[in-house]
């Protein structure tokens, strides 16, 4: 078994991951909000915990595996969207606007993460089916002090939970300080916050001791976690834009409930993805360059080719989607996939990319390590280490493909293997020989940041490229 080790966001460091039951190694990733398609930056965050989901069953089993991602369909959000449906002239009654837009945005959603190749989670709970423990985990943090009842809301008190700020690094003062917006009368804090809001008669709201209402957004997670994985479990995932306020506060909150103290007594490893870029600018809409799932799909990108690129940069690096990037993905999965073609995985993945995924989910190393294998002409090994990896699945993207021959692909990774060495090796003169040999036999190279790039040109010459061997 490899030695896992992963980069935890509550103590800044990278640790060995010992699960607290090797039997039942449980993880807990914030799923989607469901009123509208998912965009790349969500994709990111599914790509990079269905990575560590395969390498987890792969290291424990299969069924020693639990990943629980839930999909929230109470939200304010949500709320918004179906009374602009109603004013648009939807005659259903809210909630049944509500019940069919969030019916059919999981359906998206559940079609656009299969087109990447991510696996289903072995839980998905509904936020709407777990009210009642948010409600008793409501009840229990007023018991205990922890959170207090004010003009139909219930809030969290923060001054009460001596760790609250921790995972994000930011003092209460601090935060107060730089605050820029209007507090509500009720509130004892600035910074409390909801825990039950009240619901207006047109509005979806459930029964409490409080009144009829609806629960916060950061009380879902806390109870769906709670009633699937225990108050206790071994990791919770998602981007770097929930580690405050969100994931901050399920920490406080689930740790409250249950008498602990800091952030590691709720999940012992705390997981961010950071954020992704389009042509090195943020994506939004006012530039014009922001994009769903189904955008790309639409456009005729392969759902594989989408995983390969956010697979590229380490997940704790800010990731920049760049039409480049896209044609090399493409271009690398098409030579793969006409390497495998026919052929049987091997019984199981090759070592060094099961390392390189061992290490924090270095998946550009376990990338090279792809290549290292494309390069020796083992087919078995890639194509067993890229399925851990999600890729070179059979009929994954439904795209059809077509590459040079197996053994004209083989032949040119050698090379390219051949002139790498050659360089690391500072032997210049075989790595122009090499590099001068393989442009006159028509072969097109591209190197890059990303990794090397090639394709055969209309004058290849098979035999040019078989005399350089």
């Amino acid at each position: 078994m490899a030695s896992i080790r992963l980069y935890n966001s509550a103590t800044r460091r990278k640790e060995d991951f010992a699960p607290l039951d090797p039997a039942n190694v449980r993880m807990y990733v914030c799923g989607p909000t469901v009123y509208d398609r998912a965009h790349l930056g969500n994709a990111r965050a599914v790509v990079v915990f269905d990575l560590l989901f395969r390498l987890l069953r792969h290291e424990y089993g299969a069924d020693h595996v639990t990943y629980v991602r839930n999909i929230t369909d109470i939200d304010d959000k949500i709320n918004a969207r179906a009374a602009e449906m109603a004013a648009a002239g939807d005659p259903r009654p809210v909630n049944a606007i509500i019940a069919a837009l969030t019916g059919e945005t999981t359906e998206w959603y559940h079609a656009d993460m299969d087109a990447l190749g991510a696996l289903r989670p072995t839980a998905e709970p509904r936020a709407t089916a777990h009210v009642g423990r948010m409600i008793a985990m409501i009840a229990a943090l007023v018991a205990r002090g922890h959170a207090y009842a004010a003009e139909g809301h219930v809030l969290f008190d923060v001054r009460s939970f001596p760790g609250y700020g921790r995972l994000s690094g930011r003092s209460l003062d601090d935060m107060i300080a730089g605050a820029r917006v209007e507090v509500a009368p009720y509130k004892r804090d600035p910074m409390d916050f909801v825990l039950w809001k009240p619901s207006d008669p047109g509005l979806p709201g459930w029964d409490s001791p409080w009144g009829r209402g609806r629960p916060g957004w950061h009380i879902e997670c806390s109870a769906m976690a709670e009633a699937l994985l225990g108050a206790r479990f071994d990791i919770h995932g998602g981007g770097l834009d929930l580690q405050f306020p969100h994931h901050e506060n399920e920490i406080a909150q689930s740790v409250c409930a249950h008498g602990g103290h800091g952030a590691t007594d709720f999940a012992r490893v705390w997981m961010h993805n950071e954020m992704l870029l389009v042509e090195g600018r943020k994506m939004s809409k006012s530039l014009g360059n922001f994009f769903t799932v189904r955008d790309l799909l639409d456009r005729g990108v392969p759902g594989e080719v989408i995983r390969f690129v956010l697979l590229m940069t380490h997940y704790r690096s800010p990731m920049d989607w760049t039409e480049d990037k896209r044609a090399q993905a493409e271009a690398v999965l098409r030579r793969w996939r006409g390497l495998v073609a026919g052929i049987e995985p091997a019984p199981r993945p090759a070592p060094a990319v099961v390392a390189a995924l061992a290490d924090d989910l270095n998946a550009a190393g376990a990338i090279a390590g792809l290549h290292a294998l494309a390069a020796a002409g083992d087919g078995p090994g890639l194509l067993a280490s890229a399925r851990l990896m999600g890729l070179l699945e059979a009929g994954q993207g439904g795209w059809a493909v077509s590459g040079p021959d197996p053994a004209v692909a083989a032949r040119v990774e050698r090379l390219l293997a051949a002139r790498a060495a050659a360089r690391a090796a500072r032997d210049w003169a075989r790595a122009d020989r090499l590099r001068q040999g393989i442009a006159a036999a028509g072969v097109v190279v591209r190197d890059s940041a990303a990794g090397t790039d090639w394709s055969l040109g209309p004058d290849f010459d098979p035999r040019a490229l078989e005399a350089l061997e």
